[in-house]
């Protein structure tokens, strides 16, 4: 079983990206702990090497029982070791499916570039002209996570 929020593309800080120009990692955050999450044994190779973040207000994200967490993962000398989740999920965008993951550095591991709460950071294949300002239908295991109100 699946829950469903629509969502509304935001920009990011662009550094999962590598696009931040004031960003102490060059070729992006994601670029560089993607070698440590295969180790572990989760290929990101086939998504972008980048976040969509997709703001789902006045709902936000609950993790439950991600399909993975890795803690400790040590991938930079800027900062200490984090923990990360991943939840799958589909993206819907004009009538099609894309499978993708949503991407959850812990909060309490991440020392900078935190998102508001009701910002999902998804990990996805290539979806060409997306936009901010776009509007995407998620959806995730209901294992996985659950979505609860803001207000």
């Amino acid at each position: 079983m699946t829950l469903r929020a629509e969502g509304v593309v935001r920009a990011g800080h662009g550094v999962a990206s590598g696009r931040a120009a004031d960003s102490p990692f060059a070729t992006g955050t994601i670029a560089l702990q993607a070698p440590h999450f295969a180790a572990r044994g989760l290929d990101l190779s086939r998504f972008v090497p980048a976040t969509v973040n997709l703001d789902i207000a006045p709902l936000h994200l609950v993790p439950l029982v991600p399909r993975w967490t890795f803690a400790d993962v040590a991938w930079t000398d800027v900062h200490g070791p984090e923990t990360f989740s991943f939840i799958e999920a589909t993206v819907s965008r004009a009538g099609r499916e894309h499978e993708g993951l949503v991407y959850l550095p812990h909060p309490e591991t991440k020392p900078m570039h935190h998102q508001p709460g009701t910002v999902v950071e998804l990990l996805l294949p290539r979806l060409d002209g997306l936009v901010a300002g776009e509007v995407l239908c998620l959806e995730v295991r209901e294992r996985q996570a659950h979505m609860e109100n803001d207000t």
